[in-house]
């Protein structure tokens, strides 16, 4: 009778463990430049910018990726059925920012839509960031009431999931009402855009702790949030273009000592 040899199972290589994933420090001084990159101001420890831009050699980097609307305009890229419509087929638009609504009410369809914002987040990890920051994780509080807490939770937690395994940490972008899901979530820092002004910053804090990172529009909210959480937070006070130096409506200030 002819010996029959197996290959040992042993003999199957191990996966390789995921990269460990590291929030930014603490407290750490930072600049959101989503309106164009620029040399980050001496004492900069955490820069946050869009995708399509290279990071900050030396710094913890943060990469913007519009990951639940499209971006203005930009509807069209996606598969008609990825864009969120309403009775009549219309685009469902996020008015301040004229931004159509992506589709995530089914397990199909945000499938197919990570799939994309898992390419960009690729392409963060490629390029050396150190983090993710998807944004409009809120969309659904402006879809009239077509998607749901529940269709936000499911796709945030499959960027993250993805995210995780190229070791990049995830914020959650704003939403602080889903603030207590953030472990479930797979989600590690804040990006809270005026928590200090609408007075929501105890609500990040309480989930995240100092994960927090604060980003102001006004000098008065400014000044609030280095009084009540500077040298624990991380708390810039930007222009509402996020804009780069020389463009005219560019601010960028920081808690004293900063």
């Amino acid at each position: 009778m002819a010996a029959v040899v197996l290959a040992p199972a042993a003999c199957a290589p191990p996966s390789a463990p995921a990269p460990a994933v590291v929030p930014p420090p603490a407290g750490a001084v930072f600049d959101y430049q989503l309106g164009g990159a620029y040399p980050p101001p001496a004492g900069t420890e955490v820069v946050a910018r869009d995708r399509a831009a290279e990071p900050a050699e030396g710094l913890y980097n943060i990469c913007y990726v519009n990951a639940f609307q499209a971006q203005p305009g930009k509807e069209d890229d996606w598969d008609h059925d990825l864009v969120l419509r309403d009775g009549d087929g219309r685009p469902v638009v996020d008015e301040d920012w004229d931004e159509a609504l992506l589709d995530i009410s089914t397990p199909g369809r945000r499938a197919r839509i990570a799939e994309r914002v898992d390419r960009w987040t690729a392409q963060c990890a490629d390029k050396g960031y150190d983090a993710v920051e998807p944004d409009n994780y809120d969309s659904y509080t402006r879809s009239g009431g077509r998607l749901t807490a529940a269709h936000a939770r499911a796709m945030i937690t499959l960027i993250s999931r993805y995210a995780h395994e190229r070791g990049l940490a995830v914020a959650q972008k704003n939403t602080p009402e889903l603030a207590a899901h953030r472990a479930d979530s797979g989600l590690d820092f804040a990006v809270a855009e005026e928590c200090a002004r609408y007075d929501e910053c105890d609500v990040y804090t309480e989930e995240f702790g100092d994960d927090v990172i604060v980003v102001e529009y006004t000098d008065a909210a400014l000044a609030d949030a280095c009084r009540r959480w500077g040298g624990t937070l991380s708390i810039v006070r930007r222009d509402l273009g996020v804009t780069a130096p020389g463009s005219g409506d560019h601010v960028r200030r920081t808690c004293p000592g900063d």
